[in-house]
């Protein structure tokens, strides 16, 4: 990390970041903080118009990214509202009999940035991220194409971006950072595709009250727990913040607020849609309805332990969601430009390696640091990033697909064990 004047070696370089996840702004941020113009454009209303997750877990990956784009108040913030880490991963099978176990590493600190390896309330993080952006992101403007000017290497006028709303923008760089179904990417690279997987996963969230805590078998105290039934599976994590946020901002960084949160357990119900009892029309039908998808998890899980049921029939109904599980298919590389893409935009991936949220942390950081390096060559800049992205985001998805393909040697357990990568580290 450089000083303040070395960072700010990109004062006046105007960037228009499309899309407000979390590759986004935390892009954002270290742009900011290296003296860029930087403006988010996001086609959501509000930061909270629709379930994103919950427990996320974050690696060195994301450490690293989150340390070199954040302000040092905002990691240490970050920092302080993670869960406590697991210390042992299991797979059950649906009536509690262990199946596998393996115990966390202790010797590492799991809170630094090159060693983390912890998890997350996913709103909790994204509103730190977002903490010092007022004015510069703006919700509802929806990044909907891009034009460039013959002379794009000039400093000035590179990319018209053209907003959904009508309106347009002027920026010397955009980054897409606009998820699965990004307009950037169907503009900057056509032919790039993501495929569906099949996989449906049902996300809740109950909280640890003390009748949930009288449910918990000893394995989901330990941490990350896998359960295997049939061709359904659960994938279950304990998110035990280690300071509230509320309390942690004010003690911290004041001017940032964030929600309160208390623990809970995080459970995801996996399957294919047939298996979920219903076809993908009518799932479709259901995404809309969170107390229907809820009802969906717990048909799913019927005939498993009671414990189990209890703990997805305690959840919040209401904050059930559903998630279809894509997968990006590597694109040869491309000429460089003013304009990029990162995170989903273009190495969307399945959960098996529980890389996504982390590559794209990733990319932010890569890319903030490709510019800071050669300020005077946006372009060249961008195709560094490019070059190394490319690399190590295909070299993820490629993982992630092989992942799921060796769970699906292992018969009836093949989702959990499919979660249990992803989640378990």
């Amino acid at each position: 990390m450089g000083e303040p004047g070395e960072r700010a070696v990109l004062h006046g370089l105007r960037v228009a970041v499309a899309g407000a996840g979390l590759g986004g702004l935390c892009l954002a941020q270290g742009l900011l903080r290296a003296g860029c113009d930087v403006h988010v454009f996001e086609r959501d209303p509000g930061p909270d118009v629709r379930r994103q997750g919950y427990r996320l877990h974050l690696d060195a990956r994301a450490g690293l990214a989150l340390e070199r784009c954040l302000p040092p108040a905002l990691f240490s913030l970050f920092q302080a509202t993670c869960a406590t880490p697991s210390r042992r991963f299991t797979v059950l099978s649906e009536r509690l009999r262990v199946l596998h176990e393996t115990a966390g590493d202790q010797g590492a600190d799991a809170y630094a940035a090159a060693t983390l390896a912890t998890s997350v309330n996913r709103r909790t993080l994204r509103e730190i991220l977002a903490g010092g952006l007022d004015g510069r992101v703006h919700y509802g403007r929806a990044v909907a194409g891009f034009s460039q000017d013959p002379g794009a290497d000039s400093d000035a006028g590179a990319v018209r971006v053209h907003l959904a709303d009508g309106g347009e923008e002027e920026a010397d760089l955009l980054v897409g950072a606009d998820g699965v179904h990004s307009a950037v990417r169907r503009h900057m690279l056509p032919n790039a595709e993501v495929v569906d997987t099949g996989g449906r996963c049902l996300y809740g969230r109950t909280p640890l009250t003390d009748a949930v805590s009288a449910l918990l078998p000893p394995a989901l105290l330990e941490g990350f727990t896998a359960v295997v039934g049939g061709q359904v599976g659960m994938a279950t994590g304990l998110v035990r913040l280690r300071e509230r946020p509320e309390s942690a901002a004010g003690r911290i960084a004041p001017w940032v607020q964030l929600t309160p949160a208390d623990d809970y357990l995080m459970w995801a119900v996996t399957a294919k849609a047939r298996e979920l009892g219903v076809d993908d029309a009518r799932l479709a039908d259901a995404s809309a309805d969170p107390t229907e998808l809820h009802r969906l998890a717990r048909r799913a899980i019927r005939s498993w332990h009671p414990d189990l049921r209890g703990l997805v029939d305690l959840a919040e109904a209401e904050q059930t969601f559903l998630v279809r599980v894509r997968s990006a298919v590597p694109v040869a590389a491309w000429a460089p430009s003013r304009v990029t893409v990162l995170g989903d935009a273009i190495h969307a991936m399945s959960p098996a390696r529980g890389s996504g949220a982390n590559t794209a942390l990733q990319d932010a950081g890569v890319l903030v640091r490709a510019l800071i390096e050669t300020p005077d060559d946006v372009v060249g800049a961008v195709g560094r990033y490019e070059e190394e992205m490319r690399t190590y985001g295909f070299a993820a998805v490629e993982a992630s697909r092989k992942a799921g393909e060796e769970t699906g040697a292992r018969g009836a357990g093949r989702l959990a064990f499919w979660l249990y990568r992803r989640f378990a580290r």
